[in-house]
């Protein structure tokens, strides 16, 4: 039996609460005895991601940064679950620890935002050449400069909110954010072009929300099972399948995208340099039940094709 309250784990931006938010009350759509006063308890944690804001997630760690306080806290069994954006999480879960319910995707693109005082750019191919692009991803770095080279890329940390306070200001001409981020937070119309997959692969596990439990407490399980995606946890798989597969480092840019057609399941892969003077791409598809295996077939295949010095190798740790 599920012991009350059920203690969720959490990050504490504004996205993050959101997130947390939209599994509360999808929780409680499917149990009503949870919406009694008490019966959830969002607990907000702070992880080395969120204080260090001066730098790059590879300089300083990786992205597993955002994840591992709120896990240690999990193994501890001071939360019963955690929140987590996939594309967030490491490829390989700490011992006793498991994804247990992803929900149905969102959208998994990314768009572009623009400063509209400091150019009247209508899309990445209007940018005048070296506009100021601000992302903190090194995905989304090599992707631009694999298609604008004469772009000037720049770091940017913070929540949305900061960074588009940053673009107003003027410390850049435009910037890349998740559109499901922006969805999320109520800002999508500020999105000046969503670019699509082709210009633009999404990072694995982009626009997923997963839940983290202790393996084992079925009790739990039980109650995630009813609000969980099996159709987007065989999409997932495959993509981070294929960031097992490629071993690439926190420096590696690495994309991944997956989708369902009918049970026919579909996943392209991009491993790219930082500075996107070289790229290699590739695609699978073949029976939804296969997934993981398609997908570790194409990260075999991406690092046969992959330059030595793209950065493959190292333990699992990809930007996003």
């Amino acid at each position: 039996m599920l012991s009350l309250p059920l203690r969720i784990g959490t990050r504490g931006s504004p996205m993050a609460l959101s997130q947390t938010g939209v599994v509360r009350n999808r929780l409680i759509a499917r149990h009503p005895d949870l919406a009694a006063a008490g019966a959830i308890e969002i607990v907000t944690i702070r992880t080395t991601g969120d204080q260090v804001q001066d730098r790059r997630l590879a300089e300083i760690g990786g992205k597993g940064l955002f994840t591992k306080e709120i896990e240690e806290a999990l193994l501890a069994g001071y939360i019963d679950i955690a929140v987590h954006s996939l594309k967030d999480m490491e490829t390989w879960l700490p011992n006793g620890l498991e994804i247990a319910c992803v929900l149905p995707r969102d959208d998994p693109r990314d768009a572009l935002v623009f400063n509209d005082t400091s150019n009247s750019a209508s899309s990445l191919a209007t940018l005048p050449k070296g506009a100021r692009i601000g992302t903190a991803s090194l995905r989304r770095q090599a992707q631009l400069l694999l298609r604008r080279p004469d772009l000037s890329v720049g770091p940017i940390r913070g929540n949305v909110n900061t960074r588009l306070r940053k673009l107003e200001e003027g410390e850049f001409d435009a910037l890349v954010l998740a559109v499901c981020g922006l969805q999320r937070l109520e800002k999508l119309d500020l999105a000046t072009e969503i670019l699509s997959p082709e210009i633009m692969l999404p990072a694995v596990g982009q626009g997923v929300l997963a839940i983290e439990y202790r393996a084992g407490d079925d009790a739990v399980r039980g109650v995630l099972q009813p609000i969980h995606d099996p159709g987007t946890a065989l999409c997932a798989g495959a993509e981070r399948a294929m960031l097992a597969a490629l071993d690439g480092s926190c420096r590696t840019p690495i994309a991944g995208f997956a989708e369902l057609d009918g049970d026919r399941l579909a996943i392209d892969g991009l491993v790219l340099k930082p500075d996107g003077s070289e790229a290699v791409r590739g695609r699978r598809e073949g029976d939804m039940h296969d997934a993981a295996a398609l997908g570790t077939e194409l990260g075999h295949e991406l690092r046969r094709l992959a330059a030595p010095d793209l950065g493959l190798g190292n333990p699992a740790n990809t930007a996003g």
